[in-house]
């Protein structure tokens, strides 16, 4: 009996992967391979990858595609979301690169001092719980109930899965960044808004197969909306187990 317990904790075990370590900071970065500039910045994102208390993202803009070269994973929704993150902060100030931190400071995508300072800074922010575990074939995403303190107008959030590819090379044939191979760290494939939070618990289960192929996932417990996305207040990583 005790040996048919062990053998079928041990399978449970092997079928569910738990979400990475805590994340204290969220690091969004509009890219470009048609931008001169964003290399040092897409560099820079590989290197803060490393840490797994971070979740780094990369969202490829559209709008330097008539450069003369048409990014392979550029894409009108990251366009969209860092427009309407200036238009919630009131600066309408959109280039590459640029780095938002916790949806609420950006600065230049390659200025490491800048950006860690910032995540210091908002540390404090990711206040409420959220957990993913993979199992079954689902991602179950567990969001938890807002914290003593909590302002009332941030306990009314969306919650949003990011799939992203780990790790890309891409060979640029032309335009500013001509002839040079770039690396590409979590690459964004999709900005979904899976449920709304009022600061009660509460958990939401996205299929797997619905993720296309992603090697991973970040969800974002975010205020605001999708027109003006505001601070976000939770966040976590999971890295996906390989499909057969």
């Amino acid at each position: 009996m005790r040996l048919a317990l062990a053998l079928a904790l041990s399978l449970a075990a092997s079928q569910t992967a738990q979400s990475d370590d805590r994340v204290t900071g969220v690091v969004e970065l509009f890219t470009s391979q048609g931008c001169s500039s964003c290399p040092p910045a897409d560099a820079l994102i590989e290197v803060l990858a490393q840490n797994k208390s971070l979740a780094v993202l990369s969202l490829p803009v559209d709008y330097w595609d008539r450069l003369g070269w048409k990014d392979t994973y550029g894409s009108p929704a990251h366009s969209a979301r860092q427009r309407a993150y200036a238009s919630a902060r009131g600066d309408r100030s959109v280039y590459t690169p640029q780095v938002v931190v916790n949806g609420a400071h950006h600065m230049n995508g390659a200025d490491r001092d800048e950006i860690e300072n910032n995540l210091q800074a908002l540390r404090a922010q990711l206040a409420v719980t959220v957990g993913i575990t993979e199992a079954n074939g689902s991602l179950r995403i567990a969001v938890g109930a807002a914290p003593a303190g909590l302002s009332a107008a941030t306990r009314a959030a969306t919650v949003v899965v990011m799939p992203y590819l780990a790790q890309r090379d891409v060979a640029i044939g032309r335009g500013e960044n001509a002839s040079r191979k770039i690396t590409y760290t979590n690459i964004v494939r999709d900005i979904r808004p899976i449920g709304d939070w009022i600061g009660e618990p509460r958990t939401i289960e996205v299929p797997i197969a619905t993720l296309n192929g992603a090697d991973g996932a970040v969800v974002l417990l975010q205020t605001g909306d999708g027109n003006a996305p505001g601070p976000l207040i939770g966040a976590a990583q999971i890295t996906l187990t390989p499909s057969n």
